[in-house]
């Protein structure tokens, strides 16, 4: 008699239940459903939150090109049955829509339209009620006759689809609220949700993520990218990025390694732009590195145990690249909130940010009035500089490096040692014309040994930088 095998099916009211405690708050569970709305196709993402003390509900829709009724059903399965695109998919598992929504509220609705020439929607929803009740792997039939017009109204005019949250027992966070606080809580929640889009999804927004400019608007508002390497200050100081090939139980995938130090306060363009690239969590938090899967954030600073977070180091971040390739090796979670360093890409990391974190604590150290004497000629700080890229990266150089020199000087080092090291260092940073300017300043020297004046060899790198950014 051969052996009989026996399929277990899981109690659904129970493994929902433990579901819904997958770590997600509100802003990472609606970032979840904004990357379906991606995958998609959609070039506009709307989230509209309402607070009502009997009828509170979160309404996300998009543009994109809708899903037919078997196809809702599917994406409505806990565990979807799909193929991922290996290279830029931004989902994972099977389980965001489900489980991101399900940690926010106990009612799941999904109503979509598929086909541009006609307004035909279909809908269907999980009700943890139902569920409860039944103790089945159950959704139910949303008809025609019961779209309200907060599903309607978002389909009318294209294709797309809408993930409709009741019953916000978790967002709410109490049984009995009333409309003050309700309306409270929920503003302070958007406010949260706003920073966070515009940080995770900032490639999308701003249109550098190789697919159309992303819109999102929240409660109508709509989001502007939050740049956490303020590219757009003239004194912020971008290092040569580092490539590496990553092999993970035979599987290749590029990570790319991007470090910037970012402007001391007094060199921002102005106060509010410096308050702005302070970040969610503001500056000494927002330090470290900014991890990317397939152009999405999946982490935003810290520095991942490399080491800990430094006041002196907070004006150095790095964008670190991945693709959904290398997902086994970075431990990527359910909720796309966490990641971990691979253990055999750290030594190779540590080498790639030494140079930020060294510039990162000199730009820390600089007043507000730094200047460097050169000749009777005061060299204005980074943020007064001339608008020319090429030569506010020589100054900040010169800047950054100033005082280190002059420490080893005055400890009564051998000069051309001294010289070299110098030499070493800045040459790590310096892009290939700064790189030429040094070779030059280098061979001089050994040409004509003398006693080294830093005074005199700055005055010669700045003027020679100055002819060449010209």
């Amino acid at each position: 008699m051969g052996k009989k095998n026996h399929e277990l099916i899981p109690s659904a009211k129970r493994l929902i239940s433990s579901l819904r405690d997958m770590g997600y708050d509100f802003p990472a569970a609606v970032a979840d459903l904004v990357d379906n709305s991606i995958e998609a196709g959609a070039t506009r993402v709307d989230i509209d939150v309402r607070g009502d003390v009997d009828d509170s509900w979160v309404r996300i829709s998009d543009n994109g090109k809708g899903m037919k009724p078997a196809d809702i059903r599917e994406a409505l399965r806990f565990g979807t049955v799909r193929d991922y695109d290996e290279r830029k998919a931004l989902g994972k598992f099977g389980l965001g829509l489900k489980t991101a929504s399900m940690s926010q509220c106990q009612h799941l609705l999904v109503a979509s339209r598929a086909n541009p020439d006609q307004p035909q929607i279909s809908a269907y929803a999980w009700d943890l009620a139902h569920v409860e009740e039944t103790d089945s792997w159950e959704i139910l039939v949303v008809g025609p006759t019961q779209h309200a017009e907060i599903l309607r109204e978002p389909l009318l005019a294209h294709t797309g689809t809408v993930v409709l949250w009741r019953r916000l027992d978790r967002m709410l966070g109490f049984k009995h609220p009333y409309g003050g606080m309700v309306k409270r809580r929920l503003a302070t929640m958007c406010a949260e949700l706003e920073e966070h889009l515009a940080m995770v999804f900032h490639r999308f927004i701003a249109g550098e993520a190789g697919v159309s400019k992303l819109r999102i608007t929240v409660n109508g508002k709509r989001l502007h990218a939050w740049d956490p390497f303020a590219r757009t200050e003239i004194a912020t100081v971008r290092l040569d990025p580092v490539d590496i090939v990553y092999d993970h139980d035979g599987v290749q995938g590029r990570v790319k390694i991007e470090p910037f130090v970012l402007p001391h306060q007094h060199e921002f363009s102005s106060a509010s732009a410096h308050a702005a690239a302070a970040g969610p969590e503001r500056w000494n938090r927002q330090q470290g590195f900014y991890i990317y899967r397939a152009d999405r954030m999946v982490q935003s600073g810290g520095w991942s145990t490399i080491r800990t977070l430094d006041e002196h180091i907070k004006l150095a971040r790095v964008a670190v690249s991945f693709d959904p390739r290398l997902d086994e090796a970075f431990r990527v979670n359910v909720a796309k909130m966490r990641v971990q360093l691979p253990r055999l890409l750290r030594e190779q990391m540590e080498q790639a940010i030494a140079p930020v974190l060294k510039m990162a604590q000199a730009a820390y150290r600089r007043s507000p009035d730094s200047s460097i004497e050169s000749e009777g000629h005061k060299i204005r700080p980074v943020g007064d500089a001339p608008n020319t890229n090429g030569q506010v990266a020589a100054l900040r150089v010169v800047q950054l490096k100033k005082s280190m020199l002059a420490d080893r000087v005055n400890a009564g080092d051998d000069s051309f040692r001294i010289i070299q090291q110098l030499f070493d260092e800045l040459n790590a940073i310096a892009s290939e014309e700064e790189r030429r300017v040094l070779k030059s300043l280098l061979n001089r020297y050994k040409k004509a040994p003398r006693k080294f004046d830093v005074a005199n060899k700055l005055s010669e790198y700045v003027e020679e930088s100055k002819r060449l950014t010209a």
